[in-house]
């Protein structure tokens, strides 16, 4: 395969994995939404963590949500927070714990009733994200996890599962990338009426 049969290989697969979306999807991301926007209409927090490129995904759409989504779109900062952008504590439950117990720890000291919680896993079995889900289920908080392939261990956890219909992670992480853009103009629509 050379070079230009690799970049048309790979921008194929991007679009057939996301196509998949519409009609499987729609609905998930719809309700993920709906959960989102009745949480900070409550004066909640979303709490978003993931590992490796998922994690930065978490902070992309923490950030987007904090600052804005749309150039142009001038509102207030909605409080979103990635759990797995503070240093400090990243290395000192890391070194205390482990590192499974991350995310869990920061949902124990600040999640309530009101929050939600985001994880974003491509596999579905990240253990760290496993224990922030049952954390935040013990504080009475809504959840939503964007998964991959089938779902993993963590199939069937959540108020709202959008599982992208791939084995691939890479596919996995760009369309959850789009799903979190989504979320993100849902919010702004439904919270300041901005397109």
């Amino acid at each position: 395969m050379d070079h230009n049969q690799l970049i048309q290989s790979q921008i194929e697969e991007s679009i057939r994995v996301k196509e998949q979306l519409l009609p499987t999807l729609m609905p998930n991301i719809l309700s993920a939404g709906k959960v989102l926007v009745d949480s900070l209409k409550n004066d909640g927090i979303l709490y978003f963590a993931g590992n490796g490129g998922s994690s930065c995904d978490a902070s992309h759409i923490a950030a987007e949500l904090v600052i804005r989504y749309k150039s142009g779109n001038e509102r207030k900062a909605i409080p979103a927070i990635a759990l797995n952008s503070d240093q400090a504590v990243l290395t000192a439950c890391s070194n205390d714990y482990g590192y499974e117990y991350l995310f869990q720890r920061q949902l124990q000291a600040f999640g309530k009733p009101k929050d939600v919680f985001v994880g974003l896993t491509t596999s579905g079995n990240s253990q760290n994200i496993i224990l922030a889900v049952e954390e935040a289920r013990k504080n009475g908080m809504k959840v939503v996890l964007l998964l991959g392939g089938d779902g993993g261990k963590l199939k069937g956890k959540a108020d709202v599962e959008i599982i992208v219909p791939s084995k691939v992670t890479a596919r996995i992480q760009e369309s959850h990338i789009l799903i979190g853009h989504i979320l993100c103009s849902i919010i702004e629509k439904e919270l300041f009426g901005l397109d």
